[in-house]
């Protein structure tokens, strides 16, 4: 009895059990993070593949028309026929705009017949979600007409060459109005702006009034040019709307839709395996690269991932500096005592203020106190307008750094302090100061240290939302906060952010099941941003490290 007793106490006292229980939940955490990634990416990269379209004849003779979505066995539906219930499938009808509803619960003993015609065309639209239909007819002119009148007969060819025409007219139209039409937006308010601050000065100066002249000429002149171009918008606007396809729908009626609408029309039933490998890239590449359009429920999201790795990059700009000096003196140069002491605890409690009080204090600090007083000071001429006076990616990125700088601080300090002590004796053995003691020797010794709290900041302001909705970003931004003007990086623009994107999208989307995949998509990008940003901090410390293979950081 003795015997078992001990080795009991051996094996308590050995502490292994607790080293399995703690290697069994590193193992379970890591696989609930595998299983939630591999839930994402199905969920959302499956959206980009061409989907076969089917023809779903039922009982009472409607024909249905649409994408298999899911399935599932209805509640309580077993029977003596069918042991295992009866199923349900869920269909993406599309057409949002004649059905009133995307999508359509079809039961299988409703269902007569099923098919996969080759005709089927899937319309993708800029509005009102794609359209599934057949095209019946390429109309060019103002209005369809029955074939067989003075219409085009349709072919695929002729849809598609249509279809090309008029993205290429898009694209001269968006060109047309953010440069063109943008450039002279953009000169006319400069020049309002320069004449609002000639009449700030006052006075009877004739250099003064020589120079508001200058500028009112100035300003006929852009406005001459601006007429000038809205005309040529307003020609490209009507050819753009002149040519339109006629689309027999699933319950035989035809719809007319306009070709300045249509972004892209496919056949996925008559598409092989490399076509529809082709088709998905493209359509990844767009997801990523181009704008979001539908109440952001459709289109890409590249304005929310400039703006969030731009926030970043400007959050880490401002955080490291503060944090590792605040560190160096805290660690360095402070006489140890009750001060120091209550600062490090003032310090690790910020790291638990709630973000949203982050928030608060950016909204008003940042906002409308330093904001304000330099529109009052800078920018005098655009108030009541406010300039920096109002959110922006300057202010949002401040917030953050706020947020963040308890982290970078606690682990420079750690970094610090994990410098051999010989190091700083041998340093000032030779003569150096304790400024040139930190400079060459403590500080790249703690790099690593400081890169590590440099990963944890970043990782913590990428995912970030609820500061940002006070300050600075929104739902859909006009303008990337970074083009060819002066000062090409404009701080004080409103911008967009994959975590607010995805709130946005999930829980404020008009068409909440259409716009699930976009959620998924969007939560795949943001932790692929956040996972390269790391990546590369992490990469670096790894080269510092093996450098200052000495340090025990």
């Amino acid at each position: 009895m003795g015997k078992p007793s001990t080795r009991m106490k051996k094996f308590w006292r050995g502490g292994e059990l607790f080293v399995w229980m703690t290697a069994s939940g590193v193992a379970i955490s890591l696989l609930m993070v595998a299983g939630m990634l591999v839930l994402i990416m199905i969920n959302g990269l499956g959206q980009f593949w061409p989907r076969a379209l089917q023809q779903v004849t039922l009982n009472t003779q409607e024909t249905v028309i649409g994408q298999l979505v899911s399935e599932e066995t209805i509640p309580h539906s077993m029977t003596i026929e069918s042991q295992t219930g009866q199923r349900r499938f869920r269909y993406r009808v599309g057409n949002r705009d004649q059905f009133g509803s995307e999508y359509r619960w079809i039961n299988e003993a409703e269902i007569a017949s099923m098919t996969f015609p080759e005709d089927l065309t899937f319309v993708e639209r800029r509005e009102w979600g794609p359209a599934y239909g057949r095209i019946s007819l390429a109309a060019e002119g103002a209005a369809a007409t029955p074939a067989g009148e003075s219409a085009l007969e349709t072919t695929w060819e002729t849809a598609l060459r249509l279809v090309a025409q008029a993205n290429q007219l898009r694209q001269r139209i968006e060109h047309l109005e953010r440069e063109e039409i943008g450039s002279i937006n953009y000169r006319i308010e400069k020049a309002r702006l320069a004449r609002q601050a000639l009449v700030l000065k006052g006075g009877l100066d004739p250099a003064i009034a020589e120079a508001d002249r200058r500028l009112v000429d100035e300003i006929v002149v852009l406005d001459r040019e601006y007429r000038s171009k809205s005309e040529a918008l307003e020609q490209l606007h009507k050819e753009a709307s002149r040519d339109a396809l006629l689309l027999t729908l699933s319950t035989g009626r035809s719809v007319r839709l306009s070709l300045d609408q249509i972004i892209a029309v496919s056949r996925p039933n008559a598409m092989n395996w490399l076509e529809k490998l082709e088709a998905y890239v493209r359509n990844l590449w767009l997801f990523v690269s181009s704008e979001p359009r539908e109440a952001n429920t459709e289109g890409g999201i590249f304005p929310a991932i400039f703006g969030t790795v731009l926030m970043v990059f400007l959050m880490t700009m401002a955080v490291m500096p503060f944090g590792v000096m605040a560190a160096v003196y805290l660690r360095e140069y402070a006489k140890q005592g009750p001060l120091v002491r209550l600062v490090r605890i003032a310090v690790n409690n910020l790291a638990g203020v709630p973000s949203i009080v982050f928030g608060v204090f950016g909204l008003a600090f940042f906002v409308y106190a330093l904001g304000g007083s330099i529109d009052q000071i800078l920018f005098p001429e655009a108030l009541p307008n406010p300039t920096f006076g109002t959110g922006g990616i300057l202010w949002a990125s401040l917030t953050l750094a706020l947020l963040t700088v308890p982290v970078v601080i606690v682990a420079t300090e750690e970094g610090l302090s994990a410098v051999p002590r010989d190091f700083r004796e041998g340093s000032v053995g030779l003569g150096a100061t304790k400024f040139e003691t930190i400079r060459h020797v403590i500080l790249p010794c703690a790099l690593p240290g400081i890169l590590t709290g440099l990963i944890l900041a970043m990782a913590r302001a990428a995912g970030e939302v609820a500061p940002l909705m006070l300050t600075g970003v929104v739902k859909l931004a006009p303008a990337l906060p970074l083009d060819e003007y002066l000062p090409f990086l404009h701080l004080e623009r409103k911008f967009m952010h994959l975590g607010f994107h995805i709130y946005d999208v999930g829980f404020q989307s008009p068409n909440v099941e259409a716009a699930k995949p976009m959620v998924y998509m969007t939560t795949l990008i943001l932790i692929l941003v956040v996972v390269l940003l790391n990546l590369t901090a992490v990469m670096l410390r790894n080269r510092l490290r093996k450098r200052f293979a000495t340090s025990a950081v």
